[in-house]
């Protein structure tokens, strides 16, 4: 990941909308779930959401296919350790204890064992 990709995630989630979807995709696991259904849970006018899920999706956060008439988003989980590591790697100077308990969550996602 480089300044630029960071600064596209970092955008598109500096919004209360978009950051919410995110963080619902984010537990909802990889088999995602349905633009309308996201819009429903979070109380959003479908097209207002379908805006927000296309910013997310620019910036590589999150990913969409069809099925059938539906468009189903998901959490890129790869691109989103990318950005935890990319805002990590020079934590703490070389001192790990000070940012141990920091690093130790993202060392698991990286490793797909996530709480």
């Amino acid at each position: 990941m480089n300044d630029d990709s960071a600064v596209s995630a970092l955008s598109a989630l500096a919004h209360t909308d978009r950051l919410a979807a995110f963080r619902m995709l984010v537990r909802k696991g990889p088999d995602g779930m349905p633009s309308g259904e996201i819009a429903d849970a979070l109380s959003i006018p479908p097209t207002r959401m379908s805006f927000h899920l296309a910013a997310l999706e620019r910036a590589g956060l999150l990913r969409s296919w069809r099925d059938g008439r539906r468009v189903l988003y998901a959490a890129s989980y790869d691109d989103m350790r990318r950005l935890l590591a990319f805002l990590t790697e020079d934590c703490c100077s070389g001192n790990p204890e000070i940012c141990g308990s920091l690093i130790d969550p993202v060392a698991a996602c990286a490793a797909e064992t996530c709480p």
